[in-house]
């Protein structure tokens, strides 16, 4: 099956052809650093990890820039009202955001550029600008002439008239027309500011990504992708810059996840149920928020509740105890296993894999993906508990083998699955019981049962379940493991 993708700007799925062959090259637009990420920016860097793993599966040398906007008028206001230099504001928040995505296990970008570190760049594109008619001066601001592009609108599917009046645009008497967008702004006292040819300024916020994706991954590339809500005005006015400067086509595919909602409502911190990256992962397992990310297709609307973190922990320790307890029966086997005589025998299994690679080819589907990891991890809990046997056994294996190679595709399941599900790895580890003490606990039952003293055994599970601690036992012993 072939890798197709839905492109917006055609609003159709097509089959995935890139302008070279074996290389993919995507540019996804990143944060303005003048917060900590929230779970919006979780969901849109999640969506596009996944999508650059698979492409690196499909053995394409991806070549993945991802930007920050590190001068902006947000990060002026906000240095401003902490009293804090601008810079290192922005610094302060880049690290903040590297901290979140190496938490959440996203795969770091080729490139990551800076706004103020391509300066002389964006002032030339916007010279080029203005001398090829499609921009303006003005007490020195620069405006993109939107009505001198004649593609604008494609993208978002929408007229320059609608767009002028279901849009919410900066008031400014002097625009030649209201849609008209800042490509260079002169800068207020106080204000940073570089010079340019028509004064000390600031780049206006779209220029900056059309200069840097076109520096790094050519005129014309593959993907360029970021939240939904950037289709209109941002990816819009990227479109008209850098077609109307190369004259040449942009990027050949675009993109878009979904919005978060939170318990069905609309996230605002006006509303009160604003979240961090941060704020989450005190009480949540990065891993688990990234399994609740991506739950459900990148391009459909997603609601963040307790509840349905909840559900995700379970299902992830689903998965960890499947694996767990597939490991423990491979352990105990013989090591001399002859290979399977008959790959008929892998069917089952195959299909699971065969079902997660149609998902993922099918627009990064990584809800059908999961659902395909879970049916792996139901024929490998079957596998477990069948009689052993030497055909058994190289099943196993094999299961355990894809459960944790397409669990790794997501970015899921690459911690030893006892010490996750005894909790070693979670936020409050360190307030939960000692897993020195749960073993003793544990020994001390099955010395109780030995002694059918089974009042004092039960006396015993009580006490360690009252601990959020869930025994397991098993022909190999009792495994332990901390409830989600």
């Amino acid at each position: 099956m072939s890798l197709t993708i839905y492109n917006s700007q055609t609003r159709a799925k097509e089959a995935f052809v890139t302008a070279q062959p074996g290389k993919a090259r995507m540019y996804v637009c990143g944060v303005t650093v003048y917060d900590h990420p929230h779970i919006g920016h979780a969901r849109c860097y999640v969506a596009f990890d996944a999508i650059h793993r698979h492409l690196k599966a499909r053995g394409y040398a991806v070549e993945y820039v991802r930007n920050f906007t590190d001068i902006d008028d947000k990060i002026i206001k906000r240095a401003g009202e902490l009293g804090e230099d601008w810079r290192s504001l922005a610094q302060r928040f880049i690290a903040s955001f590297t901290e979140d995505m190496n938490a959440l296990g996203v795969l770091p970008p080729t490139l990551e550029p800076r706004a103020t570190e391509h300066i002389p760049e964006i002032i030339a594109a916007v010279r080029a600008l203005v001398e090829k008619g499609h921009a303006y001066v003005v007490a020195g601001d620069v405006y993109f002439a939107v009505r001198s592009f004649a593609g604008y609108g494609r993208l978002s599917g929408r007229s320059l008239e609608d767009m002028q009046a279901g849009a919410r645009v900066e008031v400014d008497q002097r625009k030649r027309d209201p849609m008209d967008f800042a490509l260079w702004k002169s800068s207020k006292p106080g204000e940073p500011w570089w010079d340019s040819p028509w004064g000390p300024g600031r780049p206006g916020w779209h220029i900056e990504c059309s200069v840097m994706s076109q520096k790094y991954l050519g005129v014309t590339f593959d993907i360029h992708g970021g939240g939904k809500d950037l289709i209109f005005p941002h990816h819009e006015n990227e479109v008209a810059q850098a077609e109307a400067l190369s004259g040449q086509p942009f990027a050949r595919y675009w993109i878009h996840n979904g919005f978060v909602n939170v318990n069905n409502e609309k996230m605002s911190k006006s509303l009160g149920n604003f979240f961090t990256i941060k704020d989450i992962l005190k009480h949540t397992r990065p891993e688990t928020l990234r399994l609740f990310l991506l739950g459900k297709h990148y391009r459909s609307p997603l609601d963040f509740s307790d509840e349905a973190l909840k559900d995700a922990a379970a299902g992830l320790q689903r998965l960890y105890t499947a694996l767990r307890d597939a490991q423990a029966e491979i352990g105990e086997a013989r090591q001399d296993q002859p290979p399977l005589r008959e790959p008929e025998q892998a069917k089952e299994i195959m299909e699971q894999v065969e079902a997660f690679e149609r998902g993922m080819d099918d627009d990064f589907n990584t809800a059908a993906a999961l659902g395909a990891l879970f049916g792996l991890a139901r024929v490998t809990n079957r596998l477990t508990s069948a009689s052993r046997s030497q055909t058994r056994d190289a099943l196993l294996a094999l299961a355990a083998s894809h459960l944790r190679q397409l669990g790794g595709r997501l970015g899921l399941m690459q911690s030893d699955p006892r010490e996750f599900l005894q909790g070693q790895e979670a936020p409050s580890a360190g307030d939960g019981p000692d897993p020195a003490w749960i073993e003793q606990r544990i020994a001390d039952r099955q010395a109780a049962r030995q002694a059918k003293n089974f009042a004092e055994a039960d006396r015993i599970r009580d006490q360690l379940k009252a601990l959020g601690v869930a025994l397991e036992d098993s022909p190999q012993g009792t495994r332990w493991r901390m409830e989600a």
